[in-house]
């Protein structure tokens, strides 16, 4: 499996991940004073949102980036 699919579909699982942890630090608060793992459960998966959500956002930007260029080269080897 390639990065690009790897990505495109751990994604969608991540949110559910910091969805799930983003309740149960609500519920946790709500019952009383709660552990401090439980308040900073939901960053790993935010980060994780981040990275992925952002190399998606730049992919088709490089992808085009890579297309230009070798399109230009193949016009420079041609002359």
């Amino acid at each position: 499996m390639n990065w690009n699919k790897w990505v495109r579909q751990i994604h969608p699982w991540l949110s559910i991940v910091f969805t799930l942890t983003v309740i149960a630090n609500f519920i946790a608060m709500g019952l009383g004073r709660s552990a401090a793992w439980v308040v900073y459960s939901p960053l790993l998966p935010l980060f994780l949102l981040l990275f992925t959500g952002l190399y998606m956002f730049v992919l088709p930007y490089a992808t085009k980036a890579r297309i230009g260029r070798s399109t230009n080269a193949l016009k420079t080897a041609a002359r």
